[in-house]
């Protein structure tokens, strides 16, 4: 597993992640108050659509997804603001990191590798989403953030060693992908 998790950090690095590290899937704690959150819908993505809680699935239905797997990376954008209401550069950010983790995911499937990626933020593959009258048009390409899977980003940052807070003036974004070989 060694080659598989040091091939993906290679290829993160190609494509022009910042920082990627590995995980294992113990530092994956799916909690329900990460859930509340979604509830809240601070974002506005709340039950609209199939990436994100409930059309995502239960918390019970991540954790068996992760169980298929054991381990996986993290990989992270780090985007440079002016100031703390950059909000221009921040949303530069996000795109790249969006553009860079679709590219390790479709890199990782060309291998033949078996991978479950969660991003950051809600899915945009689609201008608007089928949710929940129609199956999802994309299905191999959407994928539920961190987040929707019900697991605090900063805290398996925490557990797999790898920094959240990159300083002043920047902002970060995180994903994970966990790989196996295929069966």
């Amino acid at each position: 597993m060694d080659a598989i998790l040091t091939e993906a950090r290679s290829l993160a690095a190609d494509i022009g992640f910042d920082k990627s590290g590995t995980l294992t899937t113990d530092a994956l704690i799916f909690r329900e108050e990460v859930r509340a959150m979604c509830r809240a819908d601070r974002c506005r993505s709340y039950n609209k659509t199939w990436t994100c809680p409930p059309g995502c699935g239960t918390l019970d239905e991540m954790r068996e997804k992760v169980s298929a797997f054991t381990e996986g990376i993290l990989v992270e954008t780090i985007g440079k603001m002016e100031d703390e209401f950059d909000y221009e550069s921040i949303e530069a950010a996000a795109a790249v990191h969006k553009k860079h983790f679709q590219a390790l995911v479709a890199a990782l499937r060309k291998k033949g590798y078996v991978v479950f990626p969660m991003g950051a933020g809600r899915c945009t593959i689609c201008k608007e989403c089928t949710y929940p009258d129609a199956p999802c048009r994309a299905p191999e390409l959407a994928m539920p953030s961190m987040e929707a899977a019900g697991l605090l980003v900063s805290d398996v940052c925490e557990r797999c060693g790898i920094p959240y807070y990159n300083g002043k003036n920047t902002t970060t974004f995180i994903a994970c992908v966990l790989i196996k070989a295929p069966n």
